[in-house]
């Protein structure tokens, strides 16, 4: 079995797979001050629910865009997993060539979704990974890595409007009924939800134009994907775990 381990700037998703079907997978929060040690002891208790043993991992595989983590991590794969981990990073072949103008910009977690995205659905096709920033990649015809955009996630903006403003409250992230609201709370959530619906359409559309394929998929992940998919017209498919089917990849690549 292989333990993948996704790091993001709030969650950490972690997946097992056997052999290539995804089993189980939890969605942990992310907290760069835990030790090894308490990494291990939260493993070690989503294993027991399902009945699984640290022994029963044979390889594992890591991508974080949160470096202050991964000591952490690494030492607890090497502690309690008695494996080393393979880290996506430099010198990791991925089998995706990065068109950025510094490749090592890119962050790891967009060429994970980009490589899962182009095997399972083809190009062209725009990536949105709805998580604490929101980051639109793009992959060309014959699986090129073409860049992006990157946008303050839907949540970073809830959390400004709430500390900039004296009077509006914290609300919580639901979609209204309508877009005319006739009270403070659901006039905050319908500018949220619908404005960012507007705003991912807007950027796809100009994304598709600037490849000159107006076809060109749309695939949806992150945490927000299904809420903002069920408003947006550009988006065709909802894949939540897409970065987990990445690092599986990956690591079938990089196996010998």
């Amino acid at each position: 079995m292989i333990l993948v381990i996704d790091v993001g700037n709030t969650n950490i998703l972690l997946g097992i797979y056997d052999d290539r079907k995804l089993v189980s997978y939890w969605r942990i929060k992310t907290d760069a001050e835990k030790t090894s040690d308490e990494y291990g002891m939260i493993i070690n208790q989503l294993f027991e629910l399902r009945g699984y043993k640290f022994s029963d991992i044979e390889s594992i595989v890591i991508c974080s865009v949160v470096p202050p983590i991964m000591y952490s991590l690494e030492h607890m794969t090497r502690k309690y997993f008695n494996r080393e981990p393979l880290i996506v990073g430099p010198g990791i072949k991925t089998g995706m060539n990065v068109k950025y103008d510094n490749p090592k910009e890119v962050g790891t977690d967009r060429i994970v979704n980009a490589v899962a995205a182009y095997e399972l659905y083809g190009g062209p096709l725009i990536i949105v990974d709805f998580g604490t920033a929101t980051t639109f990649c793009v992959v060309s015809k014959n699986g090129e890595y073409l860049g992006g955009a990157i946008s303050p996630g839907i949540r970073i903006s809830m959390d400004a409007l709430f500390q900039r403003t004296a009077k509006l409250p914290r609300v919580e992230l639901v979609k209204p009924g309508t877009v005319i609201c006739k009270n403070t709370v659901n006039s905050i959530q319908s500018g949220a939800i619908y404005g960012y619906v507007g705003q991912v359409d807007y950027i796809v559309k100009r994304m598709k134009k600037e490849l000159g394929d107006m076809n060109t998929k749309v695939i949806a992940t992150g945490g927000l994907s299904k809420l903002i998919a069920s408003e947006s017209e550009t988006i065709d498919i909802v894949n939540g775990l897409i970065t987990l089917e990445g690092l599986r990849i990956i690591y079938d690549r990089n196996r010998e």
